[in-house]
């Protein structure tokens, strides 16, 4: 018995369901994403005029609202960009190079306490990063780091997820024989690893690398704990600060909440552009390892 979608070659769609759930998913996600781009446009008048929140209003006043954003009380908003850029930067390159040493070392060395280091690797991931911000605190109050760039970055650097990453990638992407061929044509453990592992790596490394940078980028209970100048917040905490001002009331006659929203608009631009710089080394290092 043939239907009539057999007669005209066609065949129902059965992943409909599937892909009306991503259609979904996708307004879902950028619906805020959108409401920040339209709200960053606008004044106090059109923020609260009691208008459409999701379309623009009459006047639309980026230009002004950014030289506003970069120049209020001194310019810290354009200090507290170059802190959470300094902060991801440190922290993320720093994880990312401690992971790839220990991931590497875990999957392909064998040293005594290696199960039960890799074990407390694993516990680490188990656990919340907010329970260890007062642990932390205490201990960098003792040594005098905290209210400074190092309280931030110090404890960015650890990363047992990255660590984890890249042991079970380095374990199934690097063939024990390709590191025991170069070592027999006489090349060392750091040039094995750099000219012979490394590329093998690529995908991972940028990975850790991406997750890193970004987690360091929006972090917030952390730096909130540890710091105490403004100077140095990272922009996260900063708009948080001008949250708690607008809130109150307490700004006089500049409509913070405008601020704020373009702020978060800047605040993530970086972001899609490393992702995006990130994504074609990514490609590569697929390419290589395929081609490997």
């Amino acid at each position: 018995m043939t239907t009539a979608s057999t007669r005209t070659g066609r065949r129902p769609n059965r992943n409909l369901p599937l892909h009306l759930l991503l259609a979904f998913l996708v307004v879902y996600f950028l619906v805020p994403f959108w409401w920040v781009i339209v709200n960053s446009s606008k004044d106090a008048a059109g923020l609260f005029g009691g208008g459409n929140t999701l379309w623009f209003a009459d006047t639309i006043d980026y230009i002004g609202n950014l030289k506003q954003l970069f120049t209020y009380d001194n310019g810290i908003y354009g200090r507290w960009i170059l802190n959470s850029t300094l902060y991801a930067l440190a922290g993320g390159i720093g994880a990312t190079v401690l992971a790839v040493m220990a991931g590497y070392g875990f999957a392909k060395y064998r040293f005594i306490g290696r199960r039960f280091s890799f074990s407390l690797v694993l516990g680490a991931l188990m656990v919340p990063a907010t329970a260890l911000v007062i642990p932390t605190f205490m201990m960098f109050s003792q040594a005098g780091l905290t209210n400074t760039i190092w309280a931030v970055i110090l404890p960015s650097l650890l990363n047992p997820f990255g660590v984890y990453l890249m042991h079970v990638y380095a374990r199934d992407a690097v063939p024990d024989e390709i590191l025991d061929a170069a070592r027999s044509d006489g090349a060392g453990e750091i040039r094995t690893f750099v000219q012979v592992a490394f590329p093998l790596m690529r995908p991972a490394v940028v990975t850790v690398l991406l997750l890193s940078a970004v987690a360091s980028w929006n972090n917030y209970f952390l730096p909130l704990a540890m710091l105490s100048d403004n100077r140095l917040f990272p922009v996260t905490v900063g708009l948080g600060l001008w949250q708690g001002i607008a809130s109150a009331n307490n700004a006089g006659t500049t409509s913070l909440w405008s601020l704020i929203i373009l702020g978060a608009l800047v605040s993530i631009i970086p972001l899609i552009i490393s992702f995006f710089v990130l994504q074609r080394h990514w490609r590569g290092g697929l390419a290589v390892g395929g081609l490997r």
